[in-house]
């Protein structure tokens, strides 16, 4: 950081470029999800825990003090996990690629 702005304070340029992967992680669907790991032979067990992280999650919106009706989360990965980014990739990816 401290070249950049050294760099910057002469008269440089610096481009960056920022990729965020949030929205993406939202939009994985499950049963879509489920179905590969079946294709690539994952092991029954590891599916079925699969399952238990992703099924049955709810949300609702609270606006000042009202909340609204839970709603079934029906897409998406849990952020933050280190399960998280592998799902992602087994999703859009073909898993002889990852491995």
């Amino acid at each position: 950081m401290d070249k950049w702005t050294d760099y910057l304070e002469h008269g440089g340029q610096i481009d960056v470029v920022y990729s965020d992967l949030e929205k993406a992680f939202d939009k994985v669907p499950h049963k879509r999800l489920i179905s590969k790991l079946y294709c690539y032979s994952i092991n029954e067990c590891v599916i079925n825990w699969i399952k238990d992280i992703l099924t049955e999650r709810k949300f609702r919106v609270k606006v000042n003090l009202s909340n609204s009706p839970w709603n079934l989360v029906s897409s998406g990965i849990p952020q933050g996990s280190v399960l998280g980014p592998i799902l992602f990739f087994i999703i859009y990816k073909r898993l002889s690629k990852i491995l």
